[in-house]
């Protein structure tokens, strides 16, 4: 009953893409606000021109407003997923439709994702029917340790739906980079410190040529951003004797800005990470030795983390960065059972990887100011059966429909009891 109440409101929206941004009190339901407002019992979101204008109990409707339903179910901000490859990623096996990487090219910090991203991908809007309503689009490694620059993305699909180009760079120093830079984690080092030195120093040192130690002249100018601390540097590493490496390499950079990905044995070093002030973005489903550079990686990593202090958002690792960001409510959920709090986790999938990106003051929350992003949930987000019922961005009702959506409905039938099965 639920589902269909809400449904019919945002019917128009159904497989027709986004409307228009419009005033929209979505009300009567447990309404999760990421503030010090804390969790609303029968509350209201009212939105207004994309932004959220009021949150809580005694939220005054105007006349005329939209008035969405929520029957009791949940109501939260967009969750906003900090690590995806979505819009750069196809078929992973066939090449053709793949642009994460670029092994064969010559540059590296240069790269960009905004050039290759297709908003159109069809994983983004399966991952959007899951409640995403934001995400930062990483790059990966080609022929260096240095894989380029990020961007964030809504999950619109819209042709503007980049609203963050140039956003981060991204850096593998695990064992995949120390691979990539000649097979050792000292080159991998001994590279990374040449290329900030590069970058220092541009433009003096390519005055004369347009070779510096280790990056040519492009890379270096597109570095500088990054070594200043203008854009947050998102490095890839994983055994606990890495981040330690890592953490005095940051120490002797203060300018640039450092958050560590993976991070897999962070739990071994929380209280230093806490101290250092370096966020972590981890997967809490990895927990197997998968390679000796996570041969300690355990279930209860990010309570560890929550309970040390550092700044913790997830990601999705471990079951996909282009195909599965869908499953980050699980991941959430699994932190929760091996120790988190519900908040700590729920916070680290909304409002904590909008700051670690560096727009936490308008994503992540239901509060004055900030975007208009809205999910409805017929259950605890956190919970592997609740689903979203309806989705707003930017004040705007988006379709629930997705490829694979379509393809379950149409290798559906119908059963005698009325309900739904699949052919075998």
């Amino acid at each position: 009953m639920m589902k269909s109440v809400i449904c019919a409101a945002f019917i128009a929206a159904l497989g027709l893409g986004a409307a228009s941004a419009q005033t929209i009190a979505v009300t009567n339901g447990r309404v999760v606000t990421n503030s010090d407002a804390g969790i609303i019992e029968n509350g209201t979101v009212l939105v207004r021109d994309g932004v959220i204008e009021a949150a809580g109990a005694n939220v005054s409707i105007p006349s005329g407003v939209e008035v969405i339903d929520a029957n009791g179910g949940w109501i939260t901000p967009g969750l906003f997923h900090p690590h995806t490859q979505l819009g750069l990623i196809e078929v992973a096996l066939e090449s053709s439709t793949s642009d994460a990487a670029a092994p064969g090219a010559s540059f590296t910090a240069a790269i960009d994702v905004a050039d290759a991203y297709n908003p159109a991908g069809g994983y983004i809007a399966d991952s959007r029917r899951h409640g995403i309503t934001r995400y930062g689009v990483f790059p990966s490694t080609g022929r260096g340790i240095i894989a380029g620059r990020g961007a964030l993305a809504s999950s619109t699909g819209a042709p503007d739906a980049l609203f963050a180009t140039r956003a981060f760079l991204y850096v593998d120093m695990s064992q995949s980079g120390a691979s990539t830079a000649g097979g050792s984690r000292n080159a991998a080092w001994a590279y990374l410190r040449a290329a900030f030195e590069d970058a220092r120093f541009y433009p003096g040192r390519f005055m004369a040529h347009h070779e510096g130690d280790a990056i040519n002249r492009f890379d270096a100018a597109a570095l500088v951003s990054a070594v200043r601390g203008e854009i947050p540097i998102f490095m890839q590493v994983e055994r606990a004797s890495d981040i330690r490496r890592a953490i005095r390499f940051t120490r002797d950079h203060p300018a640039a800005r450092f958050v560590f990905v993976g991070a897999a044995e962070s739990w071994m070093v929380a209280e230093e990470l806490a101290e250092a002030g370096i966020p972590v973005i981890i997967d809490p489903l990895r927990n197997l030795p998968a390679s000796f550079d996570i041969l300690a990686a355990r279930l209860d990593a990010p309570a560890r983390l929550h309970a040390a202090g550092v700044q913790t958002a997830y990601t999705t690792i471990s079951a996909d960065l282009y195909f599965n960001p869908r499953l980050i409510t699980q991941h959430a959920g699994n932190a929760v059972a091996h120790g988190a709090s519900w908040e700590d986790a729920f916070r680290s999938i909304t409002l904590t990887p909008a700051e670690i990106h560096g727009v936490g003051d308008r994503y992540g929350a239901l509060a004055e100011g900030y975007a208009g992003d809205v999910v409805i949930w017929d259950g605890d987000p956190l919970e592997v059966l609740s689903a979203p019922v309806a989705v707003v961005i930017d004040g705007a009702s988006q379709s629930m429909v997705s490829r694979q959506s379509r393809l379950a409905e149409r290798y559906a039938e119908r059963v005698p009891d009325g309900q739904y099965g699949y052919r075998h």
